[in-house]
């Protein structure tokens, strides 16, 4: 079946580092305090945590601004308690929803990759979801990103905080 949704893939910076440093408990309460918020922010706004990643997650959702809400969130309240900073990527668009609980498509690409560009505590996202989001984020203009596997590079922008 093809849907719409809004992607964000959200990973913690240094995790493996940092479980070989401080252990095995430190690194479960980190991603305990991940986890926990996470799940609040999502429910907050409507997001569905679509799966878990290790020290990351993968988030989907019906409405743009809802998403990009709950990353901000999460990325500015894990800065204010975590000793790991967090990035991450988002995108929207038509996918494949597979076997009932996964997504197929470019924008699950595109949101997977963006993650893995972004440095710690930013967050990137398509252009075209930004953009559409302007009333409720401010967001800066970076230089197109190239995706591996993809043609055209992609239209980014840094979400840096809500409008009040």
């Amino acid at each position: 079946m093809r849907v719409t949704r809004t992607f964000a893939f959200l990973d913690l910076c240094g995790f493996t580092a940092y479980t070989d440093a401080r252990g095995d408990e430190a690194a479960v309460t980190v991603l305990s305090t991940l986890r926990a918020l996470v799940r609040d922010r999502a429910a907050e706004r409507g997001v569905r945590v679509t799966k878990w990643l290790g020290d990351g997650v993968m988030l989907s959702g019906t409405e743009a601004d809802a998403v990009l809400r709950c990353c901000v969130e999460v990325r500015d309240r894990v800065a204010a308690i975590s000793p790991l900073p967090l990035r991450g990527g988002i995108a929207a668009g038509p996918v494949i929803m597979f076997e009932g609980d996964d997504y197929v498509g470019a924008a699950v690409n595109v949101a997977a990759r963006l993650c893995q560009e972004a440095r710690p505590n930013q967050l990137l996202a398509a252009a075209a979801v930004a953009d559409a989001s302007e009333d409720v984020l401010v967001a800066r203009t970076l230089p197109d990103v190239r995706v591996d596997g993809l043609h055209a590079p992609v239209a980014v922008r840094e979400l840096l905080v809500e409008v009040a």
